[in-house]
């Protein structure tokens, strides 16, 4: 079970952070990405992390233990979604209601 657990918070977290690069690469918006800034290189960023996520999914075994499993990837979620939401991996930007982002 622990390895369900383990795999699945990973999915999550590896998950949570290719769908910001994902969406900044199908919309053609620069986003902060350590294989270039730019619309392709976020696309292929954030396609790699959301097929890495799908195979540890796959690999944590949910079929066994679907509570552990879901939970794990709901916290991986939560836990990503508040490291971008607060400081990020490029310090916190305040920007103004009007900022282009």
């Amino acid at each position: 079970m622990w390895q369900t657990i383990v795999l699945s918070l990973l999915a999550g977290l590896v998950g949570g952070n290719a769908l910001p690069h994902f969406l900044r690469g199908i919309t053609k918006r620069r986003y902060p990405n350590v294989m270039g800034n730019g619309p392709v290189p976020n696309l292929v960023a954030g396609w790699a992390g959301l097929v890495l996520a799908a195979l540890l999914g796959y690999w944590a075994g949910p079929g066994a233990h679907p509570a552990p499993a879901f939970a794990g990837v709901a916290v991986g979620v939560l836990l990503i979604g508040l490291f971008h939401a607060g400081p990020g991996a490029f310090g916190r930007r305040d920007e103004g209601p009007g900022a282009p982002g």
